[in-house]
């Protein structure tokens, strides 16, 4: 596998914990862990830098072209 597709097999993971935490009524969870994602995706927005996908580069290797 390669990292781009590691990172959003992640983002999904961490989606469906976020729906966990609020299915079992933990909410305070939920929004500390929905915040963490909203502030890494702005992170990701606004200066181009993915640290999940740096840190994974290391590991992996890249996603070339299209599949």
């Amino acid at each position: 596998m390669c990292v781009e597709r590691v990172q959003r097999l992640m983002m999904v993971a961490f989606l469906a914990a976020i729906f966990y935490f609020v299915s079992v009524a933990s909410n305070g969870i939920a929004l500390i862990l929905i915040s963490f994602m909203a502030l890494m995706l702005l992170v990701w927005a606004l200066i181009d830098f993915c640290p999940s996908v740096w840190i994974l580069s290391k590991f992996l290797p890249k996603c070339w072209g299209k599949r």
